[in-house]
């Protein structure tokens, strides 16, 4: 943890907001002296396999340039939404375009180096400096995404050189460099303590899997990617829990996106709605919004279409708990996004609005239906909302009044 937050938080923001004007004139930047969070950004929106890859810095060397890019450390200290969009919109990107197998080619043209120095930086867990030069004029990043984190600037790469050396661990360079399937490096590197923040860059710019067959990520994809990857790797474990005893009611979250969370005696099964409030950062009408996706104890066989990369984002820290407790849960999830949450900052808010949720102290029921009524009147009290409608429409809630536990029998 970092000494003076509060210091090191007022100072960063200003500096972004003295460099945003002493940069005011866009048009005449060609020349970044500057480090990188450590950071890059893969894109989706050209015809793949080609993909746009970048480099993502600020406009000058700062010492403290790895907040721009530290979803956690935001969640740890309490960012507010205001916070991280005033950080984000002083990041560049310098980007190239590439197709995504040229990660595994020989050759030795410009995109390749490009491409093996974005490689250095997303494999550093320490900032480092970089020298960068543009070909074109910088381009606002008016963009806005469900599951990526924005960033403020754009432009097109023409030179670029890291000054010094990337801190890169070793066990990231064992995967790098040995032959182990995607799926074998992640869970390697998981319970080495290494988060789903550093799994999901280093997947992006195709460091994981057998070397003949890497290839680059969309970000966007490589995130929901290493989410239910390890979701996936938890269940394994957890299908062969034991049920909790009780059942379970947690609540809580994070730049107004909050979360109810019931966990119930039973096999695994997990059912989300999110509900988005008039005003919020996906919702501009005046009529409250809604999606829900579900699974059950098998998991799910096809994409989570309605509630997309949060409904991985949100099942991850659930399954965590439960793994760490050794248990087997029903979870029915909501997620209330409300008007404080004005502007879309990406997946992770979801991730860690859960895991916030998750942490805190849960209420414990001997009883189904006064667990379901404590829920009704705290979502009223603490979030004017009544979750009366989504009890009654849960395909969770409808399984479990249909079908009888073996306990019954005796």
């Amino acid at each position: 943890m970092v000494e003076n937050f509060d210091y090191i938080k007022f100072e960063t923001i200003k500096k972004v907001t003295q460099t945003k004007f002493k940069f005011k004139d866009l048009k005449n930047i060609n020349k970044l002296d500057s480090n990188s969070p450590p950071s890059v950004f893969v894109g989706s929106k050209l015809k793949y396999p080609n993909v746009n890859v970048g480099i993502l810095s600020p406009l000058e060397r700062e010492d403290n340039s790895w907040m721009y890019s530290a979803e956690k450390y935001w969640a740890d200290e309490n960012f507010q939404v205001g916070d991280v969009v005033l950080l984000r919109s002083g990041l560049m990107n310098s980007r190239f375009q590439t197709k995504v197998n040229d990660v595994r080619s020989q050759s030795s043209h410009s995109g390749k180096k490009f491409l093996d120095i974005a490689k250095e930086i997303a494999m550093s867990t320490k900032q480092i400096d970089v020298e960068i030069e543009l070909k074109k004029q910088l381009h606002l990043n008016k963009g806005i995404d469900r599951v990526v984190t924005p960033h403020g600037m754009r432009s097109t790469l023409k030179k670029a050189r890291v000054v010094g050396n990337p801190t890169i661990p070793q066990k990231i360079d064992k995967v790098y460099n040995d032959d182990m399937k995607a799926v074998e490096a992640m869970e390697y590197l998981y319970k080495n303590e290494f988060d789903e923040y550093t799994l999901n860059k280093i997947l992006s710019i195709g460091v994981l899997g057998m070397k003949k067959n890497r290839k680059l990520v969309p970000t966007r994809w490589s995130i929901t990617t290493t989410d239910d990857t390890l979701g996936k790797m938890l269940l394994k474990k957890i299908r062969d829990y034991p049920w909790i005893e009780d059942y379970e009611f947690y609540v809580g979250g994070f730049m107004g996106n909050y979360y109810l969370v019931l966990l119930f005696p039973g096999i695994w099964s997990y059912e989300l709605f999110e509900l988005y409030f008039p005003g919020s950062s996906w919702n501009p009408s005046d009529v409250m919004k809604a999606s829900t996706d579900d699974e059950g104890y098998y998991g799910r066989k096809t994409y989570a279409s309605n509630t997309v990369g949060g409904y991985y984002a949100a099942r991850l820290p659930i399954l965590e708990l439960l793994n760490q407790r050794r248990k087997q849960a029903s979870v029915l999830a909501i997620r209330l996004e409300t008007p404080s949450y004005w502007a879309a900052l990406g997946v992770w808010v979801v991730r860690e609005s859960t895991r916030k949720t998750m942490k805190g102290r849960g209420i414990k029921f001997i009883d189904k239906n006064e667990m379901l009524n404590s829920a009704k009147q705290i979502a009223k009290v603490k979030y004017d909302f009544d979750p009366t409608s989504i009890f009654d429409k849960s395909k969770l809630l409808k399984t479990m009044k249909t079908q009888r536990r073996l306990q019954e029998f005796f």
